[in-house]
């Protein structure tokens, strides 16, 4: 059967309270639900969100997370029929590693002692539920992943100091990630199990955010209006939405960029073992890429600080992928740059203006690092903008033109198709990379060329905001239309390195990928 009873299953009550119907999105910029969603629909994504609780681990084996609801929420965001939610609940489910008591239970004396180690998941989950239900999310986030506290203690050795925004940031953003879905559909019961995930991580770099980045910053000067919202959030109470505060003149995220590439140290090199990837680059490189992080500025416009690493996060893996050539390397790795991005609206209005101000800078850090990590590949944004298309390149539909004096008549909207085909692939980040860049489309697809030309990154005066419909339809066309018939392939895994930068890739490479979560990666293929 696929959902199992037994005497040590949790009551209906309890889990009924962890997950309830997912709440509206906490801000205006959150991502919107399309249509499509029925009474069908809720019972059976709240039916595989209990589940899942009830029965799984946090990871698959030692280095695979279980995502089974980034897939469940993100199809039922983007309106998918219950029976769909439910199919690939019993395809995901498959080789799962089952839930297990942790050796002891973990307290507020013992948290530290136990981060790192998987076995102790349930423990942390148990910890966090109890937390997010007492304090709320705002306060749960607060006191345990931004606080100096549980990050840096007094007395601890360096292997053994706590680094909760670390452990948040690390995993390929997972836990990140998941957390972002509880704080967007408003679920406790994922937020604790982000938490939980958090916990689990292992710091593969001590230090990377040192104990200065959790002091008092000068450039915290958020509105306190954003503040007073915090008491309105849907985990806290009811719903609520964020507000920008005033912009001052700053240093733009592309700026960033363009000095880390005309910096040699971050040249392109040799490719590294997949479970060495994140942890030399740290190692070599770690101070210099957050030398640079800092260097952005945060003074106040939270807003717009949000936007530019959105915009950051998907030049990286659309402009970088296309590597001035007419091949397309959808790379697994930075395609989480994008996927996690569509959270950072989410999570944003439950932080304090200082937590704010600390995950923007550790999140651009984090882009920073993956982007170095994957061979730093180059962004050619005129061979980006006039060689990659904005319409779908296969026939979506072989029914006659509807009108033949007017254009796109069988494709009006290109983020349909995508979307409808994104549903159906058996890969389940395709139908999350396709969400986001459909939300980013929402948010920012009539910005015109020009926008970026006061940045110091070249050419970047060319993008406008069609670059999110053509990220979307270069994916499609490389993982596959399998709705329209296409074979499904798989994300790249080679990276940019060296005179590799302009090859075609390999693909059905996944599982032989192995990336330790100990190592801060975690494989998802």
């Amino acid at each position: 059967m696929l959902f199992h009873r037994s005497d040590a299953t949790k009551s209906n009550q309890y889990l009924d309270k962890l997950f309830p119907a997912p709440s509206l999105p906490p801000s205006a910029l959150s991502p919107q639900r399309l249509p499509g969603s029925t009474p069908e629909t809720l019972s059976a994504l709240l039916r595989v969100l209990k589940d899942n609780h009830e029965h799984h681990h946090i990871y698959v084996n030692e280095t695979r997370h279980n995502h089974i609801v980034h897939r469940a929420l993100a199809l039922y965001a983007l309106g998918a029929s219950g029976p769909m939610i439910e199919g690939y609940y019993m395809a995901d489910s498959e080789g799962q590693r089952k839930a297990y008591d942790s050796p002891e239970q973990i307290t507020e004396e013992n948290f530290v002692e136990h981060l790192g180690d998987q076995d102790y998941y349930q423990g942390y989950l148990s910890f966090f539920t109890d937390r997010v239900e007492e304090k709320g999310a705002s306060k749960a986030l607060e006191g345990y992943v931004f606080s100096k506290e549980y990050n840096f203690q007094q007395g601890r050795t360096t292997e053994t100091q706590p680094e909760m925004l670390f452990r948040l940031m690390t995993g390929i953003l997972h836990p990140m990630i998941h957390v972002g879905y509880g704080l967007e559909f408003g679920l406790k019961g994922i937020l604790a199990e982000g938490l939980a995930m958090a916990a689990v991580h292992d710091v593969c770099e001590r230090g990377f955010y040192p104990p200065s980045f959790f002091e008092a910053s000068a450039d915290v000067a958020v509105d306190e209006q954003t503040a007073e919202l915090l008491a309105s959030l849907t985990l806290n109470s009811s719903p609520g939405s964020a507000t920008a505060s005033a912009s001052s003149k700053d240093v733009h995220a592309f700026s960033i960029l363009a000095r880390m590439l005309k910096d040699d140290q971050f040249k392109s090199r040799a490719p590294r073992a997949h479970d060495r990837q994140w942890i030399d680059t740290l190692a070599e490189l770690g101070t210099e890429i957050r030398r640079y992080a800092e260097q952005w500025t945060v003074n106040g416009d939270i807003e717009k600080k949000m936007e530019e690493l959105i915009w950051t996060s998907t030049v990286i893996y659309a402009v970088g992928g296309f590597n001035g050539t007419d091949r397309f390397l959808a790379d697994f790795h930075l395609m989480h740059l994008v996927t996690s991005s569509l959270f950072v609206s989410s999570i944003i209005p439950y932080l304090s203006p200082r937590s704010q101000v600390l995950f923007l800078r550790a999140y651009l850090t984090t882009i920073l690092a993956w982007w170095i990590a994957r061979g730093r590949p180059v962004l050619d944004f005129e061979s980006f903008m006039t060689r990659t298309p904005v319409q779908p390149t296969i026939p979506i539909d072989l029914l006659p033109t509807p009108t033949a004096t007017i254009p796109n008549t069988q494709t009006p909207n290109s983020f349909l198709p995508i979307l409808q085909s994104a549903m159906s692939h058996s890969g389940d980040h395709v139908c999350k990379t396709q969400r986001a860049l459909a939300h980013c489309s929402a948010l920012y697809g009539d910005h015109p060329s020009e926008s970026f030309k006061g940045t110091e990154l070249e050419g970047a005066e060319l993008l406008d905001g069609s670059v999110f419909v053509r990220a979307a339809l270069l994916t499609a066309d490389y993982v596959g239309w399998v709705r329209e018939g296409q074979q499904s392939r798989r994300w790249s895994f080679e990276g940019f390195y060296g005179h590799q930068a302009g090859m075609e890739h390999q693909v059905g490479m996944g599982h032989q990928a192995g990336m330790g979560h100990r190592a801060g990666m975690g494989h998802d293929s």
